[in-house]
């Protein structure tokens, strides 16, 4: 299930998920105010530069355990071609969204699916409110559960091993729980991350920096590793019912041929990620801790990464989490924290992404500090690769910055240009019109000019 971890893009001082308490209904997509919505077309997934050990080593952890930790003894996936269905309340995007991510498994990952409008579909994914996905997992912005399609079913299975992931033996029908009054972009992301996993691997590591299979939540839609993973799982060699020993003996030979060029490259071999930090980052990230409990589960999570050696992702990412909990109460603090998390990403391959986050937040402190100049850098430096990553929200908010900044440095006609092009990109990103506004008035408040004017 996709954790609801706070947004990496949200800014300083922001403290709640956007897009949570007014529904994201069809008519107020049709009658905002704002510019028209704007939407991304042609995927650019990256290659894969991994080696093939250890893209094995991944796939067995990913294959063949639960997020728990617990091991699976079988191996399970669909058999033949599947089918999806899209029942309930249904966002406007979504459609279009669906069709584009069943174009790329078709394509990218080579899996036999499709739509349809058949009650008997194996996965139907279900638009329900937030409010009825957290009265089953108060944690979870979305989910999938096996041998159920509906919510009623769900409800009258979910204390059974029915729909237990550690007791199936194969997969026939699924179903997806997705939330229809969030924004845009939060219910393609759900669409992404659940219908992976109702395809392939059901557990998340937290020492991919290339993929959806992370709870980190820092890609938003499936990456070139991740169809390659798919793609594996779908292989004609493995089949339902294989054990652990049975599926690690064909993966050389699959890798071989799907990444061959992961020949002759070298592994890396990232050590496990203890629980005790999982846990740590979780509370940390997550919502119902305290302020006082989020710093120590913080503090904590920096102890072990240092104790474990850390010098990749994860270690970034401790820090960045850090960064944020700090933001309220140590500003200089905080971004000494983020300058850490970006030395570690710019050392550990495939965390362009990450670092544009941090380069978001330090666009802020540099915007917030009267230098203009800083700000329009970063902004820079990170835009495309917004783009490149499908992430409307966090585009949006480095438009946003980089208005301010034209604004700041004296070139108004410029910023009011970019400013506009971010409106459309924050519609899909953050949804309604009150959160698109409430962005703007948070960054804008960063400018020094705008902080002037409010005290005259």
């Amino acid at each position: 299930m996709r954790k609801y971890l706070l947004p990496l893009y949200l800014m300083l001082g922001a403290c709640m998920p956007v897009s949570h308490s007014e529904p994201a209904t069809r008519a107020a997509f049709e009658d905002s105010t704002l510019p028209p919505m704007k939407v991304f077309s042609v995927p650019r997934p990256q290659p894969v530069q991994s080696s093939n050990a250890d893209l094995s080593r991944d796939f067995m952890d990913l294959a063949m355990g639960l997020e728990s930790g617990r091991d699976l003894e079988v191996f399970t996936r669909f058999e033949g071609p599947i089918t999806v269905r899209l029942i309930g309340n249904v966002q406007p995007t979504v459609p279009s969204d669906l069709d584009r991510l069943l174009f790329r498994l078709r394509t990218e990952a080579g899996v036999d699916i499709s739509a349809t409008t058949a009650s008997e579909a194996n996965i139907t994914i279900n638009a329900v409110s937030r409010a009825e996905i957290q009265r089953f997992l108060p944690q979870a912005a979305c989910f999938v559960v096996p041998n159920v399609s509906t919510l009623s079913e769900y409800r009258q299975a979910r204390r059974s091993n029915r729909v237990n992931w550690g007791k199936i033996t194969e997969r026939t029908r699924l179903a997806i729980f997705l939330p229809n009054d969030s924004s845009p972009q939060e219910a393609r992301d759900c669409l992404h991350e659940e219908l992976a996993q109702a395809l392939g691997p059901l557990n998340d590591l937290y020492r991919l920096p290339n993929s959806v299979f992370n709870d980190d939540n820092v890609h938003t839609v499936l990456t070139g590793y991740d169809m390659l993973i798919l793609r594996a799982y779908y292989d004609p060699s493995l089949r339902n019912g294989m054990s652990r020993n049975d599926v690690m003996r064909r993966l050389p030979e699959i890798f071989s041929r799907l990444n061959p060029q992961g020949a002759f490259l070298p592994a890396r071999r990232p050590a496990r990620t203890p629980r005790p930090w999982i846990d740590a980052i979780q509370t940390a990230l997550g919502p119902g801790a305290s302020p006082i409990a989020r710093k120590a589960a913080a503090t904590e999570a920096l102890s072990i990464a240092s104790a474990m050696g850390w010098q990749d992702n994860r270690r970034g990412f401790t820090h960045y989490a850090m960064g944020r909990i700090l933001q309220g109460s140590d500003p200089d603090a905080a971004r000494a924290q983020f300058l850490q998390a970006d030395t570690y990403f710019a050392q550990t391959p495939d965390t362009d992404l990450h670092r544009a986050y941090v380069a978001s937040q330090l666009a802020a402190f540099a915007l917030a500090e009267n230098n203009p100049d800083t700000a329009l850098t970063l902004t820079g430096l990170s835009i495309d690769l917004a783009v490149r990553h499908e992430n409307a929200a966090l585009l949006s908010t480095l438009l946003m910055l980089r208005a301010e900044a034209l604004d700041l440095a004296g070139r108004v006609s410029a910023g009011a240009d970019v400013r506009l092009d971010s409106l459309g990109w924050a519609r899909y990103g953050f949804g309604s019109d009150w959160s698109v506004r409430a962005k703007l008035r948070e960054i804008g408040a960063l400018n020094p000019l705008n902080r002037a004017r409010t005290r005259l």
